[in-house]
C-alpha cells in the first residue's frame, strides 16, 4: 500500500515517522522541505509537487494548518482532487470546518475518489507516540478500511458518522480543552499567590477529580516556562473560532469558549501566536 502525506508540521512528523516505523512507504510533501529532513532520513520520499506525491497513493493524508490551506491542497488545480488517482481515500486530519469536509467528500465522489474527515488530538507528544484520539467522519466502509493505517498513529479511533461528523466531535474537542487549560493556569497562579509550593500542589490536584490531561502535560510547562509549542496558540484560535462559528449557527452560546478565544486573541496581539497553548499562564503573570 503507497501512502501520501501532505503537511510535515509539528503533527505531521510524528505521524509519517509512527507509519515509516510500521513499515508502509510514505510520500511527502510540505511547503518547507526542511521541516521534513527527519522523516526524509527516516526513509520518506519527498516530492517537489503534491501531484508527484499522490499520484500513485492508495491512501492520501493531509495535515495543514487553516481551512484555506485544505481548501488549496484540495481543490487547486494540479493538487488533490484532480492527482489522485481512481479510488483513492483521502483522509483530512487538519481540524477544520464541518462544511468543507462535506464539500471535499462530495468532490472526491464526483472524481470517483472516497473521502474521511478525521481530525486528531493529542498534540505533538500524541503524534510522535501514536497515541492520538482520531475521529472520523465519511462512510462506515472507507473508515474500516483505513482502520490499519489511523492504527499506526492513533490509540483512540473512533467513527463518528457521515461526512463532517469528525470535525464536530473535534469541535466538541476543542471547546472542552478551551475551559481546561485556563483552569490549570488559573489553578497554578492561585496556588503561587498563596505562596504554596506550586509543582507540589500540581503533583496533588493532578492526582484527584480535578486531574486532567491538560494538568499533567501543560502543567509542569507552565510552571517551568516552557513555551514551545505542542499546540500552537495560532492553531488553537483558528479551532476555537471554528466552533463558535458552529455554535453561533445553532444559535448556541458558550461563554466559556468565548472568554477563553478573547484571552487567547490578546497573547496574539502581544506577539505570542507561535507559542504552546500553556502559554495562557501569561494572563496572570
Amino acid at each position: 500500500m503507497n501512502i501520501a502525506f501532505i503537511g510535515i508540521g509539528v503533527m505531521g512528523q510524528g505521524m509519517v515517522a509512527n507509519l515509516l516505523k510500521a513499515g508502509y512507504k510514505v510520500d511527502i510533501y510540505s511547503r518547507t522541505k526542511s521541516k521534513g529532513a527527519g522523516v526524509i532520513a527516516a526513509g520518506a520520499i519527498w516530492h517537489d509537487s503534491i501531484k508527484e506525491a499522490v499520484k500513485d497513493a492508495d491512501i492520501i493524508i493531509t495535515i495543514v494548518g487553516y481551512p484555506k490551506d485544505v481548501e488549496e491542497v484540495y481543490f487547486k488545480e494540479g493538487n488533490i482532487l484532480s492527482s489522485a488517482k481512481k479510488n483513492a481515500l483521502l483522509i483530512d486530519m487538519t481540524t477544520s470546518s464541518p462544511n468543507l469536509a462535506e464539500k471535499i467528500y462530495k468532490a472526491a465522489k464526483e472524481h470517483h475518489l472516497r473521502a474521511l474527515d478525521a481530525p486528531v488530538s493529542g498534540g505533538d507528544t500524541g503524534a510522535k507516540n501514536g497515541t492520538l484520539t482520531i475521529m472520523a467522519g465519511g462512510d462506515k466502509e472507507d473508515f474500516d478500511s483505513a482502520y490499519e493505517v489511523l492504527s499506526k498513529m492513533g490509540k483512540n479511533i473512533y467513527y463518528m458518522g457521515s461526512a463532517g461528523s469528525g470535525q464536530h466531535c473535534k469541535m466538541a474537542n476543542q471547546i472542552a480543552i478551551s475551559g481546561c487549560v485556563t483552569s490549570v493556569a488559573e489553578a497554578l497562579s492561585y496556588a503561587k499567590k498563596a505562596e504554596l509550593d506550586a509543582e507540589h500542589v500540581l503533583t496533588v490536584i493532578s492526582g484527584g477529580a480535578a486531574g486532567s490531561w491538560q494538568m499533567k502535560g501543560n502543567g509542569p510547562k507552565m510552571l517551568s516556562d516552557d513555551m514551545a509549542p505542542g499546540f500552537y496558540i495560532k492553531h488553537f484560535i483558528k479551532d476555537m473560532k471554528l466552533a463558535k462559528e458552529e455554535a453561533d449557527k445553532r444559535q448556541l452560546d458558550l461563554p466559556v469558549l468565548s472568554m477563553v478565544l478573547n484571552m487567547y486573541e490578546q497573547l496574539a496581539e502581544n506577539g505570542m501566536e507561535d507559542l504552546g497553548t500553556q502559554a495562557i499562564i501569561k494572563n496572570y503573570e
